[in-house]
């Protein structure tokens, strides 16, 4: 789980800003140049800019569809089309009937450490909490049919292995609550945050240069999208969905915001490039 707390320039790396410009929800594939700009917002020297893209070729988390183009590579399309779907996400749940899922790995595992990480991530991404080793749960509330969401699963990192229940009925030891995994308070309080800083921003950034926007845009907008993508998405009965839903429909307008800071960004480098 992920609470909002927005960016910190000084903490936005060469590769990280990279795979966030590219999980953009409205970036096209990025020339070089773009990326390049991008990264002087963040203090971040051309040659180290086009190091890092270099090395997420060759991982395979870009691909070069034409010279100097860059779009999300084989490794992380799928990834990618699950981080810029949180446009969607309230199509994503259903009403819950008080039903869970579990997600089963303690048979997958855990020498390769790398993919324990992306078996990990792919659960947190989906809102699972594990409540003993090998044993993760959520609420059944995600509209997907079991198969179609262990195949999401898959997609974005799980082990091909990973087995699913739904669980209608439990006797659990201990006197366990599943429902006390998640804070109600925490989520709500940070979805008031993100929307105070998106409300707070979207009357500054009129007033800012162009550079400033931008940058500030991205910093705010990244955190809270990564907010989005992280949230469990809990039914009403064990969280704030109502706060959850403002807080997308906020980043909905941010967005747009967003948008117009980096074309007019873009635009202005472009056209000083032009003039050397």
């Amino acid at each position: 789980m992920y609470y909002f707390q927005p960016l910190d320039p000084k903490d936005v790396s060469p590769r990280a800003l990279v795979l966030s410009l590219m999980s953009s929800a409205f970036t096209a594939p990025q020339s070089i140049g773009r990326l390049i700009n991008a990264a002087a917002l963040f203090g971040i020297e051309p040659a180290t800019l086009r190091v890092a893209v270099t090395r997420l070729q060759k991982e395979g988390l870009l691909e070069s569809p034409d010279r100097g183009v860059y779009q999300p590579g084989p490794k992380s399309k799928a990834l990618t089309r699950r981080v810029q779907s949180w446009k969607d996400v309230s199509s994503r749940i259903v009403p819950w009937n008080g039903d869970w899922l579990v997600a089963i790995t303690g048979h997958l595992g855990r020498t390769d450490r790398k993919q324990v990480r992306a078996r990990e991530r792919a659960l947190a991404l989906s809102g699972y909490k594990e409540t003993e080793t090998g044993f993760w749960v959520r609420p059944a509330n995600l509209a997907r049919d079991l198969e179609g969401h262990r195949a999401d699963l898959v997609g974005i990192g799980a082990d091909e292995a990973i087995s699913l229940l739904r669980v209608s009925e439990r006797a659990l030891s201990g006197g366990a609550e599943w429902e006390t995994l998640w804070s109600t308070a925490d989520l709500a309080r940070t979805y008031a945050e993100a929307i105070d800083a998106m409300t707070t921003s979207l009357k500054q950034l009129p007033s800012l240069p162009g550079d400033q926007a931008a940058r500030d845009s991205l910093l705010i907008g990244q955190a809270v999208i990564r907010t989005i993508n992280f949230d469990p998405l809990l039914p009403p009965e064990l969280g704030d969905q109502e706060g959850f839903l403002r807080m997308v429909e906020t980043m909905v307008a941010y967005n747009k915001a967003g948008r117009k800071c980096w074309q007019t960004y873009h635009a202005a480098m472009e056209a000083d490039d032009k003039k050397i």
